[in-house]
């Protein structure tokens, strides 16, 4: 039996001017934007519109900039009558999954994800932090090469594994300097800095989470409608204490999405709907199994046409 799985971008994912002809053309989509404008108490549409792109690249205007997009699409989508079997989202993109899946409301996400991206951009001072993309690496070599340079004194750890050969480490300047300056051990063929403003999903972002809970503590979580593939574990959850205990531990533990596709695949999932900007999942995803069907609406006419 065929499945379908709903797949949402993180950060990266974001560009000045997305989601503008939703806005523009779609009346549910133009309410997701001012709802968002409305939950913020800020034109957080004008900075998705018009920039500037310095502006938007910041975390705390990232993360509800691209779960805003990916729902404003997902309005459109939803009027095509297709539904998923799963969801699953990328880091952040982990709450437009849960509102997908009717965990939490448009309103509250866009806010949690506001104050998420700032816990994370404080969480360690700037220019303490880094990552880095390994490419070609074995998983289990790199992860002990990690682990190594981290009882030298500079921590650096496993932060996203996105798919066969395509890993990002995290943690202190020094640590994933040496990574870089030594991913060779690992089988790497080569390693590349991102320009990112933290040590996102690794152990320096602890102080984050906890500031995260006491958010999360508040808002009221629903049971999922429909099963979310959770970053940490890679697994379903519905229930809400275990989603909302999975928020927290996702801000310092590893992204793992090729898990997370793979489980997806051997559950008959063979075709992915990619909902937001960008198409990085889409590629993602085709280096974990050519043989799947991709469908990123990452725009008016891709989501009116999904479906046809």
């Amino acid at each position: 039996m065929s499945k379908i799985a709903f797949v949402f971008p993180g950060q990266g994912a974001q560009a000045v001017g997305m989601g503008k002809d939703a806005y523009s053309a779609h009346a549910g989509a133009k309410y997701i934007f001012d709802e968002a404008d409305k939950a913020l108490g800020y034109s957080l549409s004008s900075l998705i519109f018009d920039g500037p792109e310095e502006e938007l690249k910041m975390t705390y205007h990232t993360q509800p900039a691209l779960l805003t997009t990916s729902m404003a699409y997902l309005e459109v989508l939803r009027e095509k009558g297709i539904q998923p079997d799963y969801t699953a989202g990328h880091s952040l993109g982990e709450y437009s999954a849960l509102v997908a899946s009717g965990v939490l409301s448009f309103e509250e996400a866009v806010r949690v994800v506001r104050a998420r991206g700032e816990f994370m951009e404080q969480a360690v001072p700037n220019g303490r932090g880094a990552m880095a993309a390994v490419l070609g690496a074995d998983r289990a070599a790199l992860d002990e090469l990690c682990r190594r340079i981290s009882s030298e004194g500079s921590v650096v750890e496993l932060a996203n594994v996105n798919c066969p050969g395509q890993i990002v480490v995290s943690g202190t300047r020094e640590g994933v300097q040496s990574v870089i300056e030594r991913a060779k051990e690992a089988g790497a063929k080569r390693a590349i800095a991102l320009d990112v403003s933290g040590p996102f999903h690794s152990s320096l972002m602890k102080t984050a989470s906890e500031q995260l809970a006491h958010v999360l503590s508040d808002i009221s979580l629903a049971e999922a409608a429909v099963p979310v593939v959770a970053n940490v574990t890679a697994r379903p959850v519905s229930a809400p204490d275990e989603i909302r205990e999975l928020l927290v531990r996702q801000v310092y533990s590893p992204v793992l999405w090729e898990d997370t596709v793979v489980w997806l695949i051997e559950q008959g999932t063979d075709t992915f709907y990619e909902i937001g900007s960008g198409s990085v999942l889409a590629g993602l995803i085709k280096k974990v199994d050519r043989s799947v069907k991709v469908i990123s609406i990452n725009s008016l006419e891709a989501a009116l046409q999904a479906g046809m």
